[in-house]
């Protein structure tokens, strides 16, 4: 057999960017990322059982400035995974596949979260 160089496939030289690729790469990058923002979550919870001293320690670090802004995006990634999520099941179950539909269900999926972030917030300040 010939040794033929062939361009790696899908390769983003031959497609160009489109809001569907983008979307799925965002999926992915928040479900890493809600991994990493688990860890924290365990970080606080072990913190609750470890006394006192721990936790108050904890509570200083996920309430300074840097860690609310980490749990604005954790939370951000949350939301936007569980549209997503969403909207692959509706894919599923056999519905949106055109152009004009896989590009109005990803608007909404963003604005979704983009409304639940901002929603889960604003009620989380309320109650404090």
């Amino acid at each position: 057999m010939a040794n033929v160089e062939r361009p790696l496939s899908p390769h983003l030289s031959t497609h160009r960017l489109m809001s569907n690729m983008l979307q799925s790469i965002a999926h992915r990058i928040t479900g890493a990322a809600l991994t990493a923002g688990t860890l924290l979550l365990v970080y606080w919870i072990g913190a609750l059982a470890a006394g006192p001293d721990a936790f108050q320690t904890a509570q200083a670090v996920i309430g300074s400035i840097l860690g609310r802004l980490v749990l604005f995006g954790w939370s951000a990634a949350l939301f936007y995974h569980l549209c997503s999520g969403i909207r692959h099941l509706v894919w599923d179950a056999g519905y949106g596949y055109s152009v004009e539909a896989t590009n109005l269900s990803g608007m909404i999926t963003v604005s979704a979260a983009v409304v639940l972030t901002l929603l889960a917030w604003i009620i989380a300040y309320m109650v404090m």
